[in-house]
């Protein structure tokens, strides 16, 4: 009986020495801070070309800043009067105020652009190209708009308005929907050319929360 428990105890001691110790698990890598709003703005106006410009527009999104309806409305106005009139100096100095109050005001940068390449400064004509192209392809990418799954994701009115003007359409009729716990502006816009409506979806996710956070203040 003894040799037994002997034997039990070797048995047990060797086991126990055969294990291999458990090495302490790593701590999770911490994920890398998202770039502010003011750091990716900084680059966008240095002309960093590698600036991903939905980052920005969602950084911008943000901060107490933003304010997805409405715009200087008065200043767009004047803007493209005088950018018809071809009184460009105006037209730059309506364009100015515009950015002052969101620099990521689409229109702002193509009046910029249009103003700046008129008066032959070619510089920054281009950089505003380059700011204006960003913030609508940024729009363009993030869907096809066609059904509310593949909506376009802007995160203000005026956006919506912005890829309408590119596209050469008319907006004539707009829908709130819900859906899948998603809101969606659905438009309907007519085609000039071709005089028949089309219609795209929009998810305004980011602008109607906004709202709705704002009418709980």
């Amino acid at each position: 009986m003894i040799h037994r428990v002997l034997i039990l105890l070797l048995l047990s001691a060797a086991s126990i020495a055969g294990q291999q110790p458990v090495p302490p698990s790593a701590p999770s890598p911490t994920p890398p801070a998202k770039p502010t709003y003011e750091a990716l703005l900084e680059r966008v106006k240095k002309n960093d070309q590698t600036v991903d410009f939905k980052e920005l527009r969602l950084a911008y999104t943000e901060t107490r800043e933003y304010g997805p309806y409405g715009g200087d409305a008065a200043s767009r106005r004047n803007m493209f009067a005088a950018l018809k009139a071809n009184e460009f100096d105006k037209a730059l100095e309506s364009a100015s105020t515009i950015l002052a109050g969101n620099y990521l005001d689409i229109m702002g940068h193509f009046g910029s652009f249009v103003a700046q390449r008129e008066l032959g400064h070619a510089d920054q004509a281009t950089y505003h190209r380059f700011v204006f192209e960003g913030l609508l392809n940024s729009i363009k990418n993030s869907g096809d708009g066609k059904t509310t799954d593949t909506a376009f994701v802007v995160i203000s009115t005026d956006e919506e308005y912005a890829l309408f003007n590119y596209l050469g359409l008319r907006p004539t009729d707009q829908a709130l929907i819900k859906e899948k716990g998603h809101s969606y502006d659905k438009m309907t816009a007519l085609d000039p050319k071709t005089n028949q409506t089309v219609t795209y979806y929009f998810n305004i996710d980011k602008p109607f929360n906004w709202l709705d956070k704002s009418l709980k203040k």
